[in-house]
C-alpha cells in the first residue's frame, strides 16, 4: 500500500484514478491545481505522483521543474496528458519525470506505470535486510558507508559498501542500485525469480537493469557455494 497523489484539473479524471487506485489498496490524495499539489506534497509526502500537464494556474511541467530545482522531487512522478507533444514528454523526462501516460489512460497502462514507479521509488530508500538493518556511517566528509551483516555477501559474514556523495546524482544512484541488487542476488543465491519478487520488478526489466549496472549475475551463486 502506498500514498499516491493525483493532480488533475478534471474532476472525472481525479475520481476515476482515485477509484482504481483505492481498489488496488493505495491511499489516494487528489489536487485540482498546482497550489493544492504543493500543499499535498508538503503535507502527505506521497510515494508517487500522477501529474497532469495542462492545468489552468501552473502547468505540470513547470511544477515538476519547480520541485526538481528546489530539491522537492524526492518521489517518482508520472506525467499525464491528452494533448502533449513528443517534445513536451521528452522535456518532462529530462527534468525528472519517470514516465508519460497519454489520455485516455487504460487500466493496464495505469497499473503497470504505478507498479514501476513505486518500485523505482523503493530503490531510493535504504534496503531493509531480514537479518539486520543496514547501518549508515559517515566514513569521511562526503562519504557514506552502508554496513550489513547478512551471510553470503563480500566476506561471507559482513559487507561494507562506501558511497561517495560528492559526485553527480546519476553516478551515485547507479552505485547504490548496483550494491542493492548485488545484496539481493547474494541473499537469494542468484535466483532471478526471487530477486524480481523481492524488488518488485518484472524479470525481463530486472535482467536489463542488472546488465546496465554491470552486475555480475553469477556472484550470488558463487557466494552460496
Amino acid at each position: 500500500m502506498a500514498n499516491i497523489l493525483v493532480v488533475d484539473d478534471e474532476l472525472g479524471i481525479r475520481d476515476l484514478l482515485s477509484e482504481i487506485l483505492n481498489d488496488e489498496g493505495h491511499n489516494v490524495e487528489v489536487a485540482e491545481n498546482a497550489a493544492q499539489a504543493r500543499a499535498a506534497r508538503l503535507r502527505d509526502r506521497p510515494d508517487l505522483v500522477l501529474l497532469d500537464i495542462w492545468m489552468p494556474d501552473t502547468d505540470g511541467v513547470t511544477l515538476l521543474k519547480e520541485w526538481s530545482t528546489t530539491g522537492a522531487l524526492t518521489m517518482p512522478v508520472i506525467m499525464m496528458s491528452g494533448h502533449a507533444t513528443i517534445d513536451t514528454a521528452v522535456e518532462a523526462t529530462k527534468i525528472g519525470a519517470l514516465a508519460f501516460l497519454e489520455k485516455p489512460i487504460t487500466l493496464q497502462k495505469l497499473l503497470k506505470a504505478v507498479e514501476q514507479g513505486l518500485a523505482r521509488g523503493a530503490l531510493r530508500k535504504p534496503a531493509a535486510p531480514l537479518m539486520a538493518q543496514p547501518a549508515f556511517l559517515v566514513a569521511e566528509p562526503g562519504a557514506v558507508v552502508v554496513s550489513s551483516s547478512v551471510v553470503g555477501i563480500e566476506t561471507g559474514l559482513q559487507s561494507q559498501q562506501s558511497f561517495m556523495l560528492d559526485k553527480p546524482l546519476r553516478e551515485a544512484r547507479d552505485e547504490f542500485e548496483k550494491a542493492y541488487f548485488e545484496f539481493h542476488l547474494a541473499k537469494e543465491n542468484g535466483s532471478m525469480t526471487r530477486v524480481a519478487e523481492k524488488t518488485g520488478l518484472e524479470r525481463t526489466h530486472l535482467y536489463r537493469k542488472l546488465k546496465q549496472l554491470g552486475v555480475d549475475l553469477t556472484r550470488g551463486k558463487r557466494s552460496a557455494n
